[in-house]
Order: C-alpha cells, then structure tokens, then sequence
C-alpha cells in the first residue's frame, strides 16, 4: 500500500514537471516579438528586404520547433505570384465634370481600359450615401469580385481618403483578369454619363506565406489552423526622427503567438487533429497571403481556424482578456470559452462591430468558403493612437499580458485540437 502511495506521488510530481516545463514563457515571447519588431526588419512591408528578413526568421523558428512542411510543400516556404499594377494613366469624368485624382482611385488587373456608362462594368453601381456604412459596403464591393462603380457621398471623405491609400497605392491581384473597380468621391450619385481611362504597368513580383504543419495522430485529415500575418507597412514619413512602423502589436504579436503555439504545441505531440501553424504576407495590401493559401487546401478538412491579430495590449475588459470577430457567425467562441471555464482568461464578443473587423482580417477568406475561422484580439481599435504609426514598437507592448493571451488560446483550442468537439460551420447568409 505505502509503495502504491509512492508510486502516485512519484507520478503526479513527474507530470508536474513536464507540465511546468511545457509552458510559454514570457521571455521566450519578447525574444520574438522584439526580433520581429526591430528596425532591421524595416516594417516588413511587402515586396521589402526587411519582410524576406521576418520570413527567413520565422522559419528559422519553425525548424528549431522541430515542426514539418506543409505537405506538398519541400519547405516552409509557400511561394506564389501576385501582379502589381502601377498607374501611368487614368482620369475618370461624372456628367462632364473630371474629378481630382485624389478623388478616385481604379482598381484592375488590366494594361487598358476605356469605359463609359453603356460599358457592361459600369452598369453594376453601388451607391454609398452618407447615411450609409462604408466599410460594409465596400466590404461587399470588394468580395462580389465583380466589376463595378463605387459612388461615396463626400461625408464619408475621411474614411475614403483611407480607403485609397491602402487600396490605390498597393493595386495587386493574385492573377490577371477584366475585372475593374472604380471607387470615387462625389456628390453626383446619380450620374448619367461616365467616362474611365486607365493604363497600368504590370509587373510580376513573388511572395512567401510561411507555413508548418504538425500531424494529427488519428484525425490527420482534419486540420486546426492557427494563423496571424508577418508584414506590416514599412517606412512613413518621419515623425521625431523615427520613420519606420516597426507593427509591434500589429501583428508581431501575432506572429510571435503563432510561433509560440507551435513550440508549446510540438512539446505536447498529442494533437488528434492535425496542426497547421501559418504565418500570412501581404494582408497589409490586400489579404493576398490568406487569398492563395486558402486555395491550396479543401475548405471542408479545416475543422477551425484561430487567427491572431493585435494581442499585445490590455482589452477593454481588462488583464487576461480578449475578444472574437464573428463570435455570432459560429460556435467556436462558445467552445473557447468552455473551455476556459475555471480559469483566470475570459474570451468576449467583438466589441467594435462598427469597425467590420470580422472582414478586415486574414480570417476572412477562408470564413466565406465555410470555415469556423475567426480572430482573437485585445487591441482597443476604436481609440488606439499607436495603429499604422512609427510608435507601435515593443515598448508599447504588455508583455506579460501577451504571454497569458497566447496560454489561454492554448488553452481555449484544446477540445477541438483533441477532436473532441468540432464547431458549427460558418453559413453563407452569415458572411457578405
């Protein structure tokens, strides 16, 4: 009796080493993020040595992991091609009137185009009065993937005025087609006559997504996905002598949650459902690295898809806290929070519904094909000063809070890494 007694004891004490050894570490966190967000990566935009540089690291952090390929893949490598298209010229003319160029902007995979209001592209017209919610509806516009007029009140200048920077100066298309979307800002709603003029320059560039894979011991054709995006914006204008966005918080933290995940969840090795860790370029200017890695893969084998963005400060709700775009749309935030239950993390709905952040992420894409696929974030978008600026760098950032987000995600994913439950596919009267 006294050595079974041993025996237990000896036991238990055993798996609390293990278990105290498999955890995330705080310093192991920052080592990361710190790396990721350093000015030697100068703001990993696309296209830029500095986000080869992030990508080289990641993978790197991958292989140390001990983690795998993707299959199909010989490396974490995931390369693809995408068409950037520069403007040489264009002009756009509502009932005679030629708009300003900052009142406009073409977006098309196109060397030419000439339209008027016959041209079977510009009979499909949305109209965004001032009353209107111009993120949802450009949203739309931007998924239909149907040529198109896009008519703004002038009321929503500011936000247009968003719109163009990141959609006008970065026009790349993952393949080239006729599509053609005009976007402008008027008054004139209701135009009877219009002319487009547009010639590009196309050139081909190359991309890389960085992916690793950790395989399921009896449900290895079902895949868990945990995502974040690796770029950011790169190089601004100077503001106190700093000119780099170094994208601490957006989305180093990510990235580094991703990579940390990886680690913590080889260390176990005892996932049912197979693991697929995936660090996404170019969703800066587009979601292109979610666009083609969502086309390598059956929708219908991704049982969920947790996606990380802007985890690295205090959520409104407070400490050991966050919250889940399109917590409505499936039942993985209800399965996360079970999951949760007794301990110190709490998992919210998306606060800030107006900010359509459900459609503003790399989620995005995979969730209209049907995927459970949701971000988690803790970032107050609403009034967050730091967002796109040279000052969201590692000193911004809670790292501690970070830490414990990363565990609770662990935490939160387990029944459906275990295949133990499996959430509620994402409807397509769910999605726009």
């Amino acid at each position: 009796m006294k050595y079974l007694f041993y025996t237990g004891a000896f036991c238990l004490l055993l798996l609390r080493q293990v278990s105290a050894q498999n955890t995330i570490s705080a310093a192991e966190v920052s080592r990361i993020v710190k790396t990721l967000a350093a000015d030697d990566m100068q703001g990993r935009q696309a296209f830029t040595p500095g986000n080869t540089k992030a990508a080289q690291f990641i993978q790197s952090e991958f292989k140390k992991a001990g983690l795998q390929p993707m299959p199909g893949l010989s490396s974490f490598e995931q390369k693809f091609h995408v068409y950037q298209v520069e403007s040489v010229q264009n002009s756009l003319v509502l009932d005679g009137d030629n708009l300003p160029q900052e009142s406009y902007f073409i977006q098309t995979s196109a060397q030419k185009v000439v339209l008027n209001q016959s041209s079977p592209a510009l009979t499909n017209i949305t109209r965004i009065a001032a009353q209107d919610n111009l993120s949802q509806k450009f949203q739309a516009v931007l998924a239909a993937k149907k040529s198109s007029l896009v008519l703004i009140d002038t009321a929503h200048a500011e936000m247009f005025k968003r719109y163009r920077h990141y959609l006008g100066r970065n026009n790349v298309h993952l393949q080239l087609d006729s599509t053609t979307l005009v976007f402008a800002l008027t008054k004139n709603l209701q135009p009877k006559q219009v002319q487009v003029t547009a010639i590009n320059k196309i050139t081909p560039k190359s991309l890389q997504n960085v992916v690793a894979y950790l395989p399921g011991k009896s449900r290895k054709n079902e895949f868990v996905i945990f995502s974040a995006h690796y770029d950011h914006i790169g190089v601004l204008p100077a503001v106190n002598n700093d000119s780099i966005a170094n994208g601490a918080d957006d989305d180093a933290s990510g990235t580094t949650a991703v990579i940390a995940l990886a680690r913590y969840f080889k260390k176990l090795n005892n996932n049912a459902r197979s693991l697929i860790f995936v660090a996404f370029t170019a969703e800066e200017i587009g979601g292109y690295g979610s666009q083609y890695f969502s086309k390598q893969l059956n929708p219908q084998q991704i049982t969920a898809m947790f996606n990380i963005e802007m985890i690295g400060k205090v959520a409104q709700f407070g400490k050991n806290a966050g919250f889940m775009t399109g917590f409505d749309k499936s039942d993985l935030g209800t399965i996360f929070q079970k999951n949760l239950s007794g301990t110190k993390f709490t998992l919210h709905p998306d606060p800030y519904i107006k900010e359509n952040l459900f459609y503003r992420s790399d989620n995005a894409t995979l969730a209209r094909l049907g995927v459970p696929a949701h971000t988690i974030s803790s970032d107050k978008i609403d009034t967050d000063q730091l967002y796109h600026s040279v000052e969201d760098e590692f000193a911004s950032l809670d790292v501690t809070n970070m830490t414990h987000l990363i565990e609770a995600i662990a935490q939160g994913a387990r029944s459906v890494i275990a295949g133990k439950a499996t959430p509620t596919r994402i409807q397509a009267k769910d999605v726009e």
